[in-house]
């Protein structure tokens, strides 16, 4: 971890909280609800993911009945989410696995363990990979862990704290070691809604960016911020 980076990340965290705040507290859901949330987000947003969430609960009672359910049953319950039939089966194996593993539909055992373990974990299951592992680890467990998501990656490199060329596997790595675990999910909330409000991809707002005169992508993009504009 290089020293310079740390400060660096604890200034941009400290700019985040001034401009939008202390994000308020995550629900801290059931792991089983999250693990076939996490099956569920890929290849499309959130707003399609909780709805084939919704309805999946809605046409079974329990986990128990979609394990047991056949796979085109499920699929049929999640289409708006997309790729159905893939996530149906993987939902369906989760299900079946943490059955026979723990001999009932709970993962909550994985609160006794070790954040890596935990991950290692999450990880063995199809269909689930570093981001969505992060999340349930941070959001369900409250671990340590810090999922980088698209506009987490975009933000990040912009601003230096991880090299241009860094995927997103590797990000995971380098932000969980250059930020205080204490800090993680107040920065990767702030940094999404940063990336949302302000960063964008395309048309990145700088001139109405309090972390400007700290990010490498304007050092090299932007003209000099006047009095007025300097945060």
């Amino acid at each position: 971890m290089v020293p310079d980076a740390r400060a660096k990340a604890l200034e941009v965290h400290r700019r985040l909280l001034d401009a939008y705040g202390e994000p308020p507290p995550p629900s801290h859901r059931d792991p089983v609800d999250a693990l076939v949330l996490t099956i569920l987000s890929q290849n499309t947003n959130d707003r399609l993911r909780d709805m084939a969430f919704r309805r999946l609960r809605a046409a079974f009672a329990s986990w128990e009945q979609v394990r047991d359910a056949p796979a085109e049953a499920i699929g049929q319950a999640i289409q708006v989410a997309g790729l159905w039939k893939q996530k149906a089966a993987r939902i369906k194996q989760a299900l079946q696995r943490i059955t026979v593993e723990r001999g009932a539909l709970t993962l909550d055992f994985l609160r006794e363990l070790p954040t890596e373990d935990a991950r290692r974990y999450l990880l063995s299951f199809n269909g689930v990979g570093p981001k969505t592992a992060a999340i349930i680890l941070l959001f369900t467990l409250g671990m340590p862990a810090f999922p980088v998501d698209t506009h987490v990656h975009r933000v990040t490199r912009r601003l230096g704290l991880i090299p241009d060329g860094t995927g997103r596997e590797k990000a995971h790595e380098l932000l969980e070691a250059i930020l205080p675990p204490e800090t993680y999910y107040a920065f990767h909330i702030n940094v999404i809604r940063h990336g949302r409000a302000v960063c964008a991809a395309r048309r990145p707002r700088c001139a109405a960016c309090p972390l400007r005169d700290v990010c490498d992508y304007c050092a090299r993009t932007c003209a000099p911020a006047s009095e007025e504009e300097r945060p």
